[in-house]
């Protein structure tokens, strides 16, 4: 009799499938793998970097561009980057990663110690981004952005090589500038490598560009008004930064600067003018501001005397009717004259007041036909001189408007040379 199989004795070693489970180990393994394929990606850039040629930039050029057929560039741009900039790849805390790997035989840190090599180093970029992957331009600016975070880490060479690099990066137009915000760190700063950093990017923009063009950058990076803060606070002032960037040969960064502060000055000076105007304020103690604002900024008389001149012209509502125009300026120009006077003590501080009033007038057409009316009154309130007049009449008067200016001048400047041939007769019969 044979014996009775169980059914079941078929599948006792066949294990149970959990559909739809993930399974902790396989999860782990994605992370660890994960984990390493930036490496992975390093391995095979370097491995295609080292059948070029070191100083054949050309070859290099056309090796990171045939790379990017096999290589996801897409995926690993920051990778990508890392590696081009600094020969490694960047570590949690920002040093490289030493796994016994070789660095990358082109790389910014790599370049000689000298302008030429660094400029032969950024035309690679130029020629893998612009011209061939545009897509990178992001990862390009956050690997900066990265490394800029670490400038502590790196040694004085290698940090001079990457701002000259981003200088010249930005003067081309590849990137601009406000990854540099990232250096206002406090412990950057503090230790003075905020201020060596952007020293050599500057310096290596103005190689390229004007001071003009750099104006622009910082100013669309919005930190045209905030070169102090690169300084160490107890270095943080108008003097060091002029002896500092005029010593680094920089002398047109310190008068772009100088020009910035005294704008901003300005504009604070006016505000406050025009407060002190609508709050009734005397003329006295608008003076006394005045004088502290023109030693604060260190203005010139003939400087200051236009910036006063705007104060109470802005100061001013000019929406009134066109035939009270000149009723509204003959007053406002009467109440303040004595503000005026206290800044055109001499005949180059007047001249300079009345080439400012016929460039506002020029600029104005509503005062255009009043230029001669605000002479006479600044004349009568012994603001200008009749010699301050003649100079400019003769000598003095600006392009603006210049011929229909000296044709409305013209009888008063008559009336005063009679004027004065006559206190001149008087004064010989005295004499006599």
């Amino acid at each position: 009799m044979s014996a009775i199989q169980n059914p079941t004795n078929a599948n006792v070693n066949t294990k149970p499938a959990l559909h739809g489970v993930k399974i902790k180990t396989r999860k782990s393994q994605q992370k660890a793998q994960a984990k390493y394929e930036p490496i992975v990606f390093r391995d095979s850039i370097l491995k295609i970097l080292s059948g070029a040629q070191p100083d054949n930039f050309e070859e290099i050029s056309q090796t990171l561009d045939a790379a990017g057929n096999t290589l996801d560039f897409r995926k690993y741009g920051e990778t990508l980057f890392e590696i081009l900039l600094t020969g490694g790849v960047l570590a949690p805390g920002g040093t490289i990663i030493d796994d016994g790997a070789q660095r990358s035989p082109f790389s910014i840190f790599s370049a000689q110690d000298n302008i030429e090599s660094i400029k032969k180093h950024v035309e690679v970029f130029d020629k893998l981004i612009r011209q061939r992957y545009k897509y990178l331009q992001r990862s390009f600016e956050d690997t900066i952005k990265n490394l800029l975070q670490y400038i502590n880490k790196w040694r004085s060479e290698e940090n001079y090589k990457l701002a000259t690099a981003i200088g010249l990066f930005a003067s081309g137009q590849m990137t601009n500038l406000n990854f540099l915000t990232i250096l206002f760190k406090e412990h950057l700063v503090k230790e003075g490598l905020s201020l060596q950093f952007v020293t050599a990017v500057f310096k290596a923009y103005l190689g390229e560009q004007s001071i003009e063009h750099l104006g622009g950058s910082l100013k669309k990076a919005g930190i045209d008004n905030k070169l102090l803060e690169f300084f160490p606070p107890n270095k943080r002032d108008e003097e060091y930064f002029a002896r500092y960037f005029g010593a680094e040969d920089m002398k047109q960064l310190v008068e772009y600067h100088s020009q910035k502060q005294r704008n901003s000055l300005k504009e604070q000076t006016i505000d406050h003018v025009k407060e002190m105007l609508r709050n009734e304020g005397t003329s006295q103690e608008i003076v006394v501001y005045l004088k502290q604002r023109i030693k604060e900024g260190n203005w010139p008389e003939n400087d200051f005397v236009q910036i006063v001149w705007d104060a109470l012209m802005q100061a001013v509502d000019w929406s009134t009717r066109p035939e009270m125009i000149e009723n509204q300026a003959s007053r406002q120009i009467k109440k303040n004259a004595e503000i005026l006077a206290a800044f055109a003590s001499n005949p180059k501080s007047e001249v300079a007041l009345l080439q400012k009033i016929q460039i506002y007038c020029h600029e104005d057409t509503r005062l255009m036909k009043h230029f001669r009316l605000i002479v006479k009154i600044l004349y009568e309130k012994d603001v200008v001189s009749e010699n301050a007049i003649f100079y400019w009449y003769e000598k003095g008067a600006k392009p603006y408007g210049k011929g229909l200016f000296l044709k409305q001048m013209e009888s008063f400047v008559n009336w005063l040379r009679t004027v004065e041939t006559d206190s001149e007769e008087e004064d010989d019969e005295d004499e006599e």
